[in-house]
C-alpha cells in the first residue's frame, strides 16, 4: 500500500491528515485513546514533548553563522502577525454597534485570535516547506501565546492601561531551550548533526495527531458563523500579509503565511482580559466560543491554503523550500 505517497498528494498532508483524523476521533469518541499509559502519552498528551524533540532536532541543524537570520525571521513574523491582527481589531472597535459587536464578532475575539498563532501548526508547516532558520524562528513566537499581545493592542487603542505580568520570561526561555541544546550539540559534533537530521520529518505526523486530539468540531457549531469568519480572516488576512512581507524580504513567503492560524491557548484570552478589565465582560462568553471556532477553522484551512500557495509558486518555477534555503545550511 502506498500510504505515505497518498498522504503526500494532499496539500500539507503529513500535517493535515493525522490532525483531521485525530479531531474526528476526539469529536466522535473523545475517550477512545484516553486510556492511560503509553497510548494516551503518545496519541493524546504527547504534542508538547514531540514538538520539543522536533525543536531540539531542528536546533542541531542550525549553523551558528546563520543564527541571526532565525532571529530576524522570528521578529518579522511576530511583528507582522501582531500588526495585521491589531489593525482589524482597531477597525472593529471603531465600527462596532451598540451591542459591542462588529459584523457579529466581538472585537476582543478578533484581537485574541488574529494576534495569536498555533506554534505546533507553524512548526509542522515549516518542517515540510521551510528550512532550519525558519524552524528556529519559532523561539520568538512564544511571545504571542496567551493574552500578552492582546493587552498590548488594547493599551495602544486606549481601551485599557497596560497590565504588567501578563508575559512570563520563563515561558519564553522554556520554548527556546530545546533549540539551544540542539544547536550546541550540532555545532560541537557534525556526526550528531547528521544523526538528528532525519528526526524532524518523522515527528511531524505524530505531534499533528496529538494536536488534533485537542480539537472538537463542535466548537465550529457553538461559535457559529462568526467564529468561522474569524478563522477565515485569520488565515487569509494575517497569512497573506505574512506571505507578502516575507516575499518582500526575499525570504521563503510560505513561512510568512504559516503564521495565519490561532492556537488553542487563545481561547482563554477573552476571559483573562475580562478579569483584568470588567469593560469586556459583557461579550466574554461569545468571544470565547468564537475564538474556539477560529482555532478549529484555521487548523483545517491553513495547511490547505499553504498547499495552494506552494502549488502557485511551483507553477511559476519556484521550488519550495529549495530556492529559499540559506546556502550555509546545506553544509
Amino acid at each position: 500500500m502506498k500510504i505515505k505517497a497518498t498522504i503526500e498528494r494532499i496539500p500539507g498532508g503529513m500535517m493535515v491528515v493525522p490532525l483531521l483524523l485525530a479531531a474526528t476521533i476526539n469529536t466522535l469518541a473523545p475517550d477512545l485513546l484516553r486510556i492511560g499509559n503509553f497510548t494516551q502519552a503518545l496519541f493524546v498528551d504527547g504534542a508538547s514533548t514531540l514538538i520539543a524533540l522536533f525543536l531540539l532536532f531542528t536546533g542541531a541543524q542550525i549553523n551558528l553563522r546563520n543564527v541571526g537570520v532565525s532571529l530576524g525571521k522570528g521578529a518579522t513574523l511576530l511583528v507582522t502577525k501582531w500588526f495585521a491582527g491589531a489593525l482589524i481589531g482597531l477597525i472593529a472597535f471603531m465600527m462596532m454597534g451598540d451591542n459591542g459587536l462588529f459584523l457579529g464578532l466581538a472585537p476582543i475575539a478578533i484581537i485574541a485570535a488574529m494576534t495569536n498563532s498555533n506554534g505546533g501548526l507553524y512548526v509542522a508547516l515549516v518542517g515540510q516547506y521551510g528550512d532550519k532558520t525558519d524552524r528556529a524562528a519559532y523561539s520568538l513566537l512564544a511571545l504571542n501565546d496567551g493574552p500578552f499581545l492582546t493587552m498590548i493592542a488594547l493599551s495602544i487603542f486606549g481601551a485599557m492601561g497596560f497590565v504588567e505580568g501578563m508575559f512570563s520570561f520563563t515561558s519564553f526561555i522554556s520554548v527556546l531551550l530545546p533549540i539551544v541544546v540542539g544547536m550546541v550539540l550540532g555545532n560541537l559534533d557534525e556526526d550528531l548533526r547528521n544523526f538528528f537530521s532525519t528526526g524532524s520529518s518523522v515527528l511531524i505526523p505524530f505531534f499533528a495527531f496529538a494536536l488534533g486530539m485537542g480539537i472538537d468540531f463542535s466548537s465550529i457549531i457553538e461559535g457559529g458563523l462568526g467564529g468561522i469568519i474569524l478563522g477565515l480572516l485569520t488565515v487569509f488576512f494575517t497569512g497573506t500579509v505574512g506571505y507578502f512581507v516575507f516575499k518582500a524580504m526575499k525570504w521563503n513567503p510560505i513561512v510568512g503565511a504559516a503564521e495565519g492560524s490561532t492556537a488553542g491557548n487563545a481561547v482563554a484570552t477573552p476571559a483573562a482580559i475580562a478579569a483584568a478589565s470588567p469593560a469586556f465582560a459583557a461579550n466574554v462568553e461569545l468571544a470565547t466560543v468564537q475564538v474556539a471556532a477560529a482555532v478549529v477553522t484555521t487548523a483545517i484551512l491553513l495547511p490547505i491554503y499553504i498547499g495552494f500557495l506552494v502549488k502557485r509558486l511551483e507553477k511559476k518555477g519556484v521550488n519550495v523550500p529549495d530556492d529559499y534555503v540559506v546556502q550555509d545550511n546545506k553544509n
